[in-house]
């Protein structure tokens, strides 16, 4: 079975550390009561599967961002793997087509675990010129519905999509169809690396369901504060 907690805080921290110090620290920063954690490539890698009994053993839940993407046995096998690791969520790149998703999906319920599977619908840190770039024809919008519409049929548990796309995803699917909306920022943080960002207000106001956040929180001089503030921000948004 997955890993559970009594916590049910719609913001996932981006622990975006090569290190297993650093991302510890933050965490015992942080509260599990406040907020869930997110793993990804980088952390994943530096450290391997260690840092996830270790953040569970803090009491958090973990979303496995590693965007699985390969051959459907591989992509398969790497679900089960994770799941194993008694993570909240995984994702995986929905360009790998139905019959990937559909027996990854498959493989966890056969296993009788409850970890919630994502598809990465188009990365937020793209714009309009770079997915025409690699051979998508629609635009970002028209594209990312797609992908979403290829994640339902899969019978995924959501997708992965900036807040521009969430509205439009959450006004055609039901409400339990997630959406993860990373690229959060508030209004006076630089955008970094992503290109279709939103504060959490307009991310609750879009119909994100969870919202992924980094910078915002894990470089400011108060963590725990800025996590508080961006948590009160989205929850207020969200019952308005």
């Amino acid at each position: 079975m997955s890993f559970q907690d009594k916590n049910n805080s719609k913001v996932i921290v981006a622990l975006d550390y090569n290190n297993k110090e650093d991302a510890i620290l933050m965490a015992n920063t942080l509260k599990p009561s406040l907020c869930k954690l997110k793993v990804g490539l980088e952390l994943f890698v530096s450290c391997g599967p260690s840092i996830i009994k270790d953040l569970h053993t803090l009491g958090y839940k973990i979303f496995l961002d590693l965007k699985f993407h390969d051959i459907t046995n591989t992509v398969v096998k790497s679900c089960l793997s994770a799941s194993k690791l008694g993570v909240w969520m995984i994702n995986i790149h929905s360009s790998g087509g139905k019959n990937m998703m559909v027996k990854s999906k498959d493989e966890i319920v056969k296993n009788n675990y409850q970890t919630l599977i994502l598809g990465v619908t188009i990365l937020t840190s793209m714009e309009e010129n770079e997915i025409n770039e690699i051979g998508y024809s629609c635009n970002i919008k028209e594209q990312v519905l797609k992908m979403a519409r290829l994640c339902y049929q899969s019978e995924l548990n959501g997708v992965v999509c900036s807040t521009k796309e969430a509205k439009f995803i959450k006004s055609e699917f039901p409400e339990d169809f997630i959406c993860v909306c990373p690229g959060i920022r508030n209004t006076e943080n630089k955008s970094d690396d992503q290109k279709r960002i939103a504060t959490p207000k307009l991310a609750a106001e879009s119909g994100a369901d969870y919202i992924v956040v980094g910078r915002p929180i894990t470089k400011s001089d108060k963590p725990l504060e800025s996590l508080m503030m961006i948590k009160k921000e989205f929850d207020e948004s969200k019952i308005i």
